[in-house]
Order: structure tokens, then C-alpha cells, then sequence
């Protein structure tokens, strides 16, 4: 197993090695639910149903996974930052408090979101045709929060301390697991949703289990228990809350964008959710890797912050910036020009599909400038600057909040994809300013030179 080298490896080949296994593990992770979407939407006679009900689940099924990464990303920064300053004891009990705060917070979940989640699918725009489905799925699903929660969180502490590479394999694990299962109890067996969730948790399960392992016996910082400590978990908690805020709040605006087009599409609202339902997936292509690329080197910006090296953190700025970009500009062009292959994959409906292609076309307009917003906001976390990306974070949301309440009431349901890169745009250019104006300061107040 090989594992970075953050003090002594050239500052490009340490991006990379970092930057695109995890950027493949995040497209891989993006698998579980887009093959579960394709499967499910190729459903006969019930495709289309069955599309919608995921779409329903999938946001709320998004927002139980991100407390995997509250704890994870929160608990992998503060550990990279203690091995930038040799402090390998410290590191060791950042791990176990986070193993503890993992198992406490599945337990708690699973409980709330079982005894919520009837009124969660029609809150969230479910109807009466999608509940059957959209139930199933998501009581199998919440049953496995436990291995979900371990396999996200745990994870990343195998990023933090330079195995990027095997922690790309766990997600592989968990990913092939899943299209397996999906095609043996989909294609095969025909049981449907509850095809689809028995899929995802056990890849979950396997994809947990080899975390655990690794972690326990092979790493450098090995799981094993230490002092529990209340202050710990709190710092752990507030280095992850940006991060978490990010994927937890877009949950929530992808729950209350579907409310939306339940509310002003009329009889034609089911079709909305299952065309914008393929037309999320296709955007998780996008998001995904470019998380991967931004959480992925977080690592780097938090190793040189505790050891005090400005120039490693500009240097690595400008070349995890220039990738992010160059990625989104490929995925700008594919996707203006080949939406329509991506959407035919999940479904044949007449008219799910000119929808779903023209969502997809709205969704990408502000990926170029939504490059640059992520890696600076993950790189300030990183920096330990909690506050300013938590802002940043906060304030991208409101805006995407606000356009998807606004948009259909004013312009009509068709128009509320806009939302995606008035958000993007408008933050981004907000990101950008704040950086340049706060960063530099806020460097040298830590004796960062």
C-alpha cells in the first residue's frame, strides 16, 4: 500500500495522486444511485413510477449519508493538520472519537428516520401513485444507515492520511457490489425497488467492512480506542459543518425543488420529478468528481497549514483550481452536446425525455465558475477557516433556495432549473472576492509564511 509522501512530494504529482482516485472514488460512489435509477427506470410499465419514487427518496436518503461526512471530513482535516505537526497521538484519538460519534449518530438516524419517513415522502413530494415504491425503498435503505454512515465517514480518514488509492478501492468495492446485486435482483429476479435497496446496503456493508480493516490493522494512524473526549468532537464537528451544510443543504433543495414541481406542475408533476430525477443524475457526474477534486486535496491545504508553508498552499491553489477547471470545461462540452444519450439511459417515456434534456442543458451553464467556488471553499475549510466557508457555503444555498421558490411561481414550472446556475454564478463570483480580500490576512495572522 503506498501512501503520499505531503512534505516531500513535488506539489503537481501530489495533486494528482490525490485528486483522481478521489475524483474516481466520488464518481464510482455517484454509481449507487445511478444504477439504481437506470435499472429502475427501465421498468416496464412502471419505469417511470418507479424513477420518481427514487427521486423522492434519493435527496432524503443524501441527507442521512452527509452526517457520515460532518464527521468524516471534519475529523480528516484536523488529522492531516496533526500529521503536518508529527503529532501522530493526537491524530490516533481524533480517529477513535470520530469511529464513536459515527456509531451514536447511525443509531440516532436510523431510529428518527424510520418513524419519520411516511410523512417525509408526501412532505417531500411524493403522491399517492409513487408511495408504494418510494416506501420500500427507503425503509430497506434507512436499515442500513449503520454500514452507510461508516463506509462514507470512515473513509475519509483514509484519504486524510495519503492512501488515496485504497481508499478509491473501498468505494469500487461497495460500487461493483451494488451493479451486481442490481442486475441479479432487477434484471433478473424483477423485485424491483426493493431490488434496488438490497443492492445499495449490502454494497454498503462490504464496502464498511473493508474501511474497518483497514483502518484497524494497516494504517498508519490504526483504529483502536483512546480517550473519549467532548471537546474533540466538538472541534470535529465544527471543521466538518461547512462541508456537511453543502451536501445536507442541497439535499434539501433538491427535496424542495421537487415540492415545486409536484405544486405548480399539475397533472404533469410525476413527469417533472422523474425527468429531473435523470437530469440529477447526469449532474452528479459533474459534482461528484469535482467533489472528489476539492475534498480530495483538502488534505494537502491542511498539512501545510500546520506545518506553516504558504508557498506549498499557493502552489497547490493554483494547480487544484486549473484541474477543477479543465474537468468542467470536458464535462461543459459533453454535455451540451450528448444529454440526450445520457437520458435515453434511464428512460423512453416521450415525455420525461425532451424535459429531462433540456434540464440537463440549464443545469451546466455555470459549471466553469462553479469549478473555481468549490475548491476554494473546500481549500478554506481546509485552512481551518471555518467561518468564512461556512458563509460561503450559506450563501450559495440561500441563493439556489430563493431561485427554486421564485422561479416556478413567477416564470413557470419549466423555469425553475435556472435556479442551478443563477446559484452557482452569483456564488462563485461572491467566493472569489471574499478570498482574495480575507485569505492572505488570515494566513499571516497564523504565522502562516
Amino acid at each position: 500500500m503506498r501512501q503520499n509522501d505531503f512534505e516531500n512530494t513535488p506539489m503537481l504529482k501530489l495533486v494528482m495522486s490525490l485528486a483522481i482516485p478521489s475524483m474516481i472514488a466520488q464518481l464510482v460512489n455517484i454509481l449507487y444511485s445511478i444504477v439504481d435509477r437506470m435499472f429502475v427506470g427501465q421498468i416496464e410499465e412502471v419505469g417511470n413510477v418507479c424513477l420518481a419514487a427514487i427521486g423522492i427518496c434519493g435527496p432524503i436518503v443524501t441527507l442521512l449519508s452527509s452526517f457520515g461526512t460532518l464527521v468524516g471530513i471534519g475529523g480528516s482535516i484536523w488529522l492531516s493538520m496533526c500529521m503536518g505537526q508529527k503529532n501522530e497521538k493526537r491524530a490516533s484519538q481524533i480517529l477513535y472519537n470520530s469511529f464513536v460519534m459515527l456509531v451514536v449518530l447511525s443509531i440516532c438516524l436510523t431510529l428518527g428516520f424510520i418513524l419519520l419517513k411516511h410523512n417525509l415522502i408526501y412532505w417531500f413530494g411524493g403522491s399517492d401513485a409513487l408511495y408504494p415504491y418510494a416506501n420500500t425503498y427507503l425503509t430497506i435503505y434507512t436499515l442500513g444507515t449503520f454500514f452507510a454512515l461508516m463506509s462514507i465517514g470512515l473513509n475519509y480518514f483514509i484519504t486524510g492520511q495519503g492512501y488515496a488509492t485504497i481508499a478509491m478501492l473501498s468505494v469500487c468495492i461497495g460500487a461493483i457490489t451494488n451493479i451486481v446485486f442490481d442486475f441479479i435482483l432487477i434484471r433478473t429476479l424483477k423485485i424491483g425497488v426493493t431490488g434496488a435497496a438490497i443492492g445499495t446496503v449490502v454494497a454498503q456493508f462490504l464496502s464498511c467492512m473493508f474501511v474497518f480493516c483497514f483502518l484497524r490493522f494497516k494504517s498508519k494512524i490504526k483504529l483502536h480506542k483512546e480517550e473519549l473526549s467532548i471537546e474533540k468532537m466538538k472541534h470535529i464537528v465544527k471543521l466538518g459543518f461547512s462541508p456537511f451544510l453543502i451536501i445536507a443543504s442541497d439535499s434539501i433543495i433538491l427535496i424542495v425543488m421537487n415540492m415545486m414541481l409536484q405544486k405548480y406542475g399539475g397533472n404533469m408533476g410525476d413527469i417533472y420529478i422523474s425527468a429531473i430525477t435523470a437530469a440529477q443524475s447526469y449532474f452528479l457526474l459533474i459534482t461528484g468528481p469535482l467533489l472528489g477534486i476539492s475534498s480530495g486535496t483538502q488534505p494537502i491545504f491542511a498539512y501545510h497549514f500546520g506545518s506553516q508553508n504558504l508557498k506549498k498552499i499557493k502552489e497547490a491553489f493554483k494547480i487544484v483550481i486549473s484541474f477543477a477547471f479543465l474537468f468542467c470545461l470536458v464535462m461543459f462540452i459533453i454535455s451540451m452536446c450528448y444529454s440526450n444519450v445520457f437520458v435515453a439511459m434511464f428512460t423512453n417515456d416521450a415525455m420525461t425525455m425532451p424535459i429531462a434534456d433540456r434540464a440537463i442543458k440549464i443545469f451546466c451553464l455555470g459549471i466553469l465558475m462553479m469549478s473555481i467556488q468549490y475548491v476554494l471553499v473546500d481549500g478554506i475549510t481546509g485552512l481551518s477557516n471555518v467561518k468564512l466557508s461556512l458563509f460561503l457555503s450559506l450563501n450559495r444555498k440561500m441563493m439556489y433556495l430563493g431561485c427554486t421558490c421564485l422561479l416556478p411561481a413567477f416564470l413557470g414550472v419549466s423555469n425553475i432549473f435556472y435556479a442551478q446556475p443563477a446559484a452557482d454564478i452569483y456564488a462563485s463570483i461572491v467566493t472569489i472576492v471574499c478570498f482574495i480580500k480575507i485569505i492572505p490576512s488570515y494566513l499571516k495572522s497564523h504565522g502562516v509564511k
